[in-house]
C-alpha cells in the first residue's frame, strides 16, 4: 500500500491503489515556549507579548506550577534540594496539562506555595486559547516538552542583573533572607544553569537579548505570531494547507523579497531559495512506497521510494521562475505550460496549453508564486482535471497568497494541496496581494509590463519548453 509523506499532517493521496484519507484534524493552538535562567526576564516577557495579543485568546502556564510538593523529609534541608533541576519538575503532569489545552480541553494548573514548598489545593482554571505560552528555566531542556511548541524562546540576561533581580524577588516574595539566597544561587542556582538551562539555548528560534527591555524583539516576535495565527486559522478551516515551517531566516527572505529597494540580482536570488524551500516541501507529500536497499558497509537500510510519475506544469508567466528549482530537484522531469490572461474582473481567458500527453497518469506541480483572487488557478486546475488527472494527484506551490485565493480554491477544490511560505493579508481593490511583493514577473525577469505588449505574441509564437515531451 502506498502512503504519502508531508511535514505536518498524514494524508493519503487517492493513487491507484491506496484509500482516501479519513478528514484532517483541526489545527492546535499556537503553543510559545519562553525559558532563561532564573529571573532573566522571562514572565516580562511573556506579559508584554500577552498586553500586545490583547485582541485574541491568550493563556499563560508557568513551568513553577509543577514544582514537586517536597516531602516531611526533605522538607527539613529544604536548603539542600536543588530547585533548578529537572527532576524538581513534575514534568509528566505538565506534559498531559498542555496535551489537553492543545486539545481543546480545560484544565486545573496546580498552585504551588515558594514559602512552604508545596502543592496547594487550589488549583487555577485554566480555559483552551488561541495561543499558550509556556514559561520557566527549563522549558527547552525536555523534549518531549519542546515538541509542544511552535515558536521557542530564549531571554538571555547577564548574570549579575539575574542575581540581583533574584535576591530581590526572593527576600521580598519569598521571605528568604539574603545569605540563604546567596549560598543556594552558589550551590545550585549557578551550576544548574550552566549544566541544564544555557545548553537549551540552543534550541531556540530567537534569543532575547535584555529580555523584556528588547521592545525591538518583543514587537517582531508579536508580528510573527499575528502572521501565524493567520495561517493557523485558515488551517483550522481547510486541512489541505501546507505552511512551510517559518523561522527568522525565512522571515527575512521575504523581508527582502519584499522591499520595494531590493535590486533585481537580489529579489531573484532570495525568490530561488525561497522557491526551492517551497518545491522541497511539496515533494514532502508525494505518495511513497516502502524500499530496502543495501548500504556500501553491507547493512540493509530501510527507506522509501517516492512516486515516480510527475510532471510541472507552470502558469505563465510568473510560474516559470519555479521551474529550475523543480527541475534541480527532479532531473529530467516534465514541465508544461498553461497561459491564463484576465479577461475581465470576474474570471480568466485560457489563451495557451501544451502538456504532456500522459499527464493523467501523472502527479502534477502546479507552479504559480502568487495566490491572488484564485481565478486563475481555478482555471489552470479545471483544465487539468479536464485532461483527466485527479484532484488529489495536484499540489498547487506558491510563495504567498492571500485569504481570498485560499477560500475560492479550497471550496471549488478541497482535494488539491496547497504549498506555501506565507498567508498574506487581503487583497486590495485591485485584486492584488496586500502586503505582497508587487509584479512577481516584472521584478523576477527584469521587465515592465510585459506581459501586457506582449500577450498577443504569447499566444501565437510561444517558445516551447524543451522539457516538454509527447
Amino acid at each position: 500500500m502506498e502512503k504519502s509523506s508531508n511535514g505536518d499532517r498524514d494524508h493519503c493521496s487517492i493513487s491507484d491503489n491506496i484509500y482516501p484519507s479519513a478528514p484532517a484534524p483541526l489545527k492546535q493552538p499556537f503553543v510559545i515556549g519562553v525559558a532563561g535562567g532564573t529571573a532573566s526576564g522571562k514572565t516580562t516577557v511573556c506579559n508584554m507579548i500577552m498586553s500586545q495579543l490583547h485582541d485574541q485568546r491568550v493563556v499563560l502556564v508557568n513551568q513553577d506550577s509543577f514544582y514537586h510538593s517536597l516531602s516531611e523529609e526533605k522538607l527539613k534541608n529544604a536548603r539542600e534540594y536543588n530547585f533548578d533541576h529537572p527532576d524538581a519538575f513534575n514534568t509528566e503532569v505538565l506534559l498531559s496539562c498542555m496535551e489537553k489545552l492543545r486539545s481543546g480541553e480545560p484544565v486545573n494548573i496546580p498552585s504551588y506555595d515558594f514559602k512552604i514548598h508545596k502543592s496547594i489545593e487550589s488549583a487555577s482554571p485554566v480555559n483552551p486559547a488561541d495561543v499558550i505560552i509556556l514559561e520557566g528555566i527549563l522549558v527547552l531542556h525536555d523534549p518531549q516538552v519542546r515538541d509542544l511548541m511552535n515558536m521557542k524562546i530564549f531571554v538571555d540576561t547577564d548574570a549579575d542583573v539575574r542575581l540581583s533581580r533574584r535576591i530581590q524577588r526572593d527576600t521580598v516574595e519569598r521571605g528568604r533572607n539574603i545569605q540563604n539566597v546567596l549560598e543556594q544561587y552558589t550551590k545550585f542556582v549557578k551550576p544548574s544553569f550552566d549544566e541544564y538551562i544555557q545548553p537549551s539555548m540552543k534550541y531556540a528560534d530567537i534569543i532575547i537579548p535584555r529580555g523584556g527591555d528588547n521592545d525591538v524583539a518583543i514587537d517582531l516576535i508579536v508580528q510573527h505570531i499575528r502572521t501565524k495565527l493567520c495561517q493557523h486559522n485558515l488551517c483550522k478551516i481547510y486541512p489541505n494547507i501546507f505552511i512551510i515551517s517559518s523561522t527568522f531566516q525565512i522571515k527575512g527572505m521575504h523581508t527582502l523579497i519584499r522591499d520595494i529597494n531590493t535590486t533585481k540580482h537580489d529579489f531573484v536570488f532570495y525568490a530561488d531559495r525561497l522557491i526551492r524551500l517551497v518545491v522541497e516541501h511539496g515533494l514532502g507529500h508525494l505518495p511513497f512506497t516502502e524500499k530496502q536497499i543495501t548500504t556500501p558497509t553491507g547493512s540493509v537500510y530501510t527507506g522509501v521510494d517516492y512516486c515516480k510519475r510527475l510532471c510541472g506544469v507552470s502558469v505563465i508567466r510568473s510560474g516559470e521562475s519555479m521551474e529550475n528549482a523543480l527541475r534541480a530537484c527532479c532531473n529530467g522531469i516534465k514541465i508544461g505550460k498553461i497561459l491564463i490572461h484576465r479577461e475581465n474582473n470576474d474570471g480568466r481567458q485560457l489563451i495557451y496549453e501544451k502538456l504532456p500527453k500522459d499527464i493523467s497518469s501523472r502527479h502534477v506541480f502546479l507552479l504559480d508564486p502568487v495566490l491572488a483572487s484564485g481565478n486563475s488557478a481555478v482555471k489552470a486546475i479545471s483544465l487539468l482535471i479536464s485532461k483527466g488527472v485527479p484532484e488529489s494527484h495536484i499540489i498547487f506551490l506558491n510563495l504567498i497568497a492571500a485569504p481570498q485565493g485560499i477560500h475560492a480554491l479550497c471550496k471549488k477544490y478541497p482535494m488539491v494541496k496547497i504549498v506555501t511560505s506565507e498567508i498574506d493579508a487581503s487583497l486590495n481593490e485591485d485584486s492584488r496581494v496586500i502586503p505582497g511583493m508587487g509584479e512577481f514577473a516584472d521584478r523576477y525577469f527584469g521587465t515592465d509590463n510585459y506581459i501586457n505588449s506582449k500577450i498577443s505574441t504569447w499566444s501565437g509564437n510561444l517558445k516551447l519548453s524543451s522539457s516538454i515531451g509527447s
